[in-house]
């Protein structure tokens, strides 16, 4: 079996180019952590009421919208979905961090404790823990309740954190983060959604981006240096997630939490071109990225397709 030295990580590359120093990467992420974090209990106002008429989420980015249900449905049911659907995003949200910390975790307890690599990964779980405290006092303020993933998902995800190789770990980090990014990114500018849930994903997306760097590089890093079987694992877990991602993204509860018939509303959001079109364009980087790279191949990429967010 052929050992990679440091040596030959500085020569190696992939499609994007030359891999990045591992120790460069996470000292810039250090560096930026150092000026760009946040604690969401003194940096939001959560004493503050809540604005009459103002969504918590984009109206287009909720899943019923331009369907024959939505245009039915009066102007407070439609934000009151909204409301929910964000509380099933926040539960999603808290969902995938604890996977991350977790996997986090193993990703370093075999490293050295005193490099910058394992430095910024505690940088980022604490950073994590302060997003799922974030986004449960979120749910808590806008009365809606939380929506727990089904239990079957609940349950796969404890084989995923037992059996996941590095570079899977690494690509179900980035389809929890990147696709829940984009959304992110064009609700906080939006002054039709309320101030606080504006404020949380401000702070989620200027934090999770560094996250997503950290991720990349190591993906990028994992599938050049990875057995075959790992990069072939990796592919099929990373198909398997994206498809379970796609199932849990919306907990259909939500329709029956506003006074819709769940089973009407799931069918409708199913053939509902526009989000179709609203998940493919939020995982449209992610999905160009893992192509690059070489993870989107075989029956891997099938999974992708089936489902949704890729073409």
């Amino acid at each position: 079996m052929t050992t990679v030295t440091q040596r030959d990580l500085t020569r190696l590359r992939d499609a994007l180019g030359p891999l990045r120093d591992r120790e460069q990467v996470a000292a810039r992420l250090l560096e930026s952590s150092a000026k760009h974090s946040f604690d969401p209990d003194r940096e939001l106002d959560w004493d503050a009421p809540l604005e009459e008429g103002k969504w918590f989420w984009p109206p287009e980015l909720v899943s019923l919208y331009d369907t024959p249900l939505w245009r039915r449905m009066p102007e407070e049911q439609r934000i009151d979905l909204a409301r929910h659907e964000a509380a099933s995003l926040a539960s999603l949200g808290i969902w995938f961090e604890i996977i991350l910390m977790q996997l986090l975790v193993r990703h370093i307890y075999d490293k050295s404790v005193t490099s910058n690599h394992v430095r910024y990964a505690l940088t980022e779980i604490a950073d994590e823990c302060r997003h799922s405290m974030m986004f449960a006092r979120l749910i808590q303020k806008g009365g809606a309740p939380a929506y727990p993933v089904p239990r079957v998902y609940h349950n796969l995800a404890r084989v995923l954190k037992t059996v996941s190789t590095t570079p899977g770990s690494f690509a179900a980090t980035l389809l929890g983060e990147e696709i829940l990014d984009w959304m992110q990114r064009l609700t906080f500018p939006d002054e039709r959604v309320q101030t606080l849930v504006r404020g949380v994903t401000r702070i989620h997306v200027v934090e999770e981006a560094r996250h997503v760097r950290y991720a990349r590089e190591e993906l990028r890093r994992q599938m050049v240096t990875a057995p075959r079987w790992e990069q072939e694992l990796t592919r099929l877990s990373c198909g398997e997630a994206a498809r379970v991602f796609s199932v849990c993204f919306i907990n259909p509860r939500v329709y029956g939490s506003v006074g819709l018939d769940p089973r009407e509303a799931v069918a409708q959001v199913k053939a509902s071109g526009h989000r179709r079109e609203v998940m493919r364009s939020g995982a449209r980087r992610l999905t160009d990225f893992l192509d690059d790279i070489g993870v989107l191949r075989g029956p891997g990429r099938r999974l992708w397709k089936s489902s949704g967010l890729l073409a």
